[in-house]
């Protein structure tokens, strides 16, 4: 019986510490969590994210009011959604089209996004792709988001604002 005992206790603390060690890894990857944002003075939206440690910027938010995680990349033109996760969230396949990535050139499938949200930002109908050939669950959350907003980085810290329409 006490053998027993120490062997479920060794389990129990073993469990615990694997899954502080997951939750502490992916902190260390998405180090924003779910985002709040906040209105600002004259109806500005803004949005602050911290650098993950390898440099990248990654932060949950909603596609059509569907959770998802962003990675923030200003090298794509338009937001690209693995396919799996375009299935998942209803998204139309649309027209065929060629794609310069750094892989090379590709093959995705144009579709438009009702809502892409990050925080107390939003915008609505953005251009987006479904792309077959990525292999993670990440949205890259590209240029036709991003070139809406203003982009401040300094210090390991990116400032996303909205500004309102005609202002």
């Amino acid at each position: 019986m006490g053998i027993g005992m120490i062997a479920a206790a060794w389990v129990l603390v073993l469990g615990l510490l694997t899954a502080l060690l997951g939750y502490w890894q992916e902190s260390q990857y998405d180090p924003n969590g779910m985002l709040e944002g906040q209105t600002l003075r004259g109806g500005v939206r803004e949005v602050q994210l911290k650098q993950n440690r390898e440099g990248h910027y990654v932060a949950r938010g909603k596609i059509n009011g569907a959770p998802v995680r962003f990675l923030l990349d200003t090298g794509a033109t338009d937001v690209s959604i693995p396919s799996g996760l375009a299935g998942e969230l209803g998204l139309e396949r649309g027209p065929a089209q060629s794609v310069r990535t750094a892989a090379g050139i590709i093959t995705t499938y144009a579709t438009r996004l009702d809502r892409v949200s990050l925080g107390s930002i939003e915008l609505r109908d953005l251009r987006a792709h479904i792309n077959p050939h990525m292999r993670s669950g990440e949205v890259l959350l590209g240029m036709s988001f991003l070139k809406n907003l203003e982009l401040v980085q300094q210090r390991g810290l990116l400032t996303l604002r909205q500004h309102p329409i005609g202002s």
